[in-house]
């Protein structure tokens, strides 16, 4: 079966940290660029960042950037996003996607969705 699992997600403390995983099954990254996003309760879906496997191309959201780290482990076909210094405004349920030979960052056209992992960061 062809799918996307996000894991990680948790209630953290602000200032603490958490790392969230997206794992493929039944496809590989190898053409892909595996983007997170995250939507928080009635807010707009957000793209947080992106690595892509087929230019090498990364992405982060200016209200992440310095705090998150996208990184990938090819072998175990997974994609990491290190979050460090979380903040009450990060809470949301964060979500991968997969979109066939595109480079970072995108907003449309994912061939494929994970369902998600909720993170909630206390103040």
């Amino acid at each position: 079966e062809v799918q996307l699992v996000e894991s990680g997600g948790g209630f953290v403390q602000a200032g603490g940290s958490l790392t969230l995983s997206c794992a493929a099954s039944g496809f590989t990254f190898d053409d892909y660029a595996i983007g997170w996003f995250r939507q928080a309760p009635e807010k707009e879906r957000e793209g947080v960042s992106c690595y892509s496997r087929s230019d090498g191309s990364i992405y982060y959201a200016d209200s992440v950037k310095g705090r998150f780290t996208i990184s990938s482990d090819d072998a175990k076909n997974t994609v990491y996003l290190q979050m460090n210094d979380l903040k009450p405004e990060d809470t949301a349920n964060y979500y991968c996607a997969a979109r066939s030979g595109s480079s970072c960052p995108y907003y449309y056209g994912m061939d494929l969705w994970g369902l998600g992992t909720l993170v909630s960061v206390s103040s």
